[in-house]
């Protein structure tokens, strides 16, 4: 076994010493290939694990939901609509949206960078997913016909973006100047959970007649 690996260590230096380039060069795309995939693994991984995430989350929120409005049994086809969104939406949009924030800017950090960031993404994703919900809500969940949801739509939507500029710019802050890139649509998933529960919370407080 030792001479065979004598052998084999004699023929490596032989042939760096006759092609030094050939042979340095192989062994590193071989290694370089390795570390490619092992990345893009990775990569995928953390796409579906954030899929997986906003859909879990979206799923425990809609139930508490549910049972603030007082629905005495659990609409397991809302429930898992509503999954479905966060799945094949929320999860991939908000890791293509990080990505080519960090594209845009350059990866920067520092604080003007990120005030950028924030108020593009508030003036471009934010938006665009809460009309989006307000559709997929009405018409997919609900099954309601679109002029119906284009009328509350018109009516509510104005309301919901100017609530939501009141409370994502400062998560948005938070999530751009302290999270890593791989784990912000985790976090901002997590904050849209707790924020779901408080509007429901505020919603029914309103909708209880006042004590005399």
């Amino acid at each position: 076994m030792g001479s065979v690996a004598k052998k084999g260590l004699q023929k490596y230096v032989s042939q760096l010493q006759s092609h030094p380039l050939r042979t340095k060069v192989f062994p590193f795309l071989l290694h370089a290939e390795r570390a490619y995939f092992e990345i893009y693994r990775f990569k995928r991984g953390m796409k579906l694990l954030q899929a997986i995430t906003a859909a879990v989350l979206s799923g425990i929120s809609d139930t508490v939901s549910q049972k603030l409005s007082g629905i005495p049994k659990l609409q397991l086809r809302r429930l898992v609509l509503k999954m479905l969104f966060g799945f094949a939406y929320l999860g991939p949009f908000g890791h293509y949206t990080y990505i080519l924030l960090d594209k845009v800017f350059k990866g920067k950090n520092d604080s003007k960078t990120v005030a950028k960031k924030v108020v593009l993404e508030q003036l471009t994703s934010s938006p665009c997913n809460n009309l989006l919900f307000m559709i997929y809500y009405g018409v997919v969940v609900e099954g309601r016909p679109w002029m119906h949801v284009k009328t509350r739509i018109k009516k509510e939507y104005p309301k919901v973006q100017l609530t939501a500029w009141t409370f994502w710019p400062v998560v948005g802050w938070i999530n751009h100047q302290y999270v890593p890139l791989q784990f912000r649509v985790i976090f901002s998933s997590l904050i849209a959970f707790c924020w779901g529960i408080f509007l429901n919370l505020r919603a029914r407080s309103m909708a209880l007649p006042k004590s005399e």
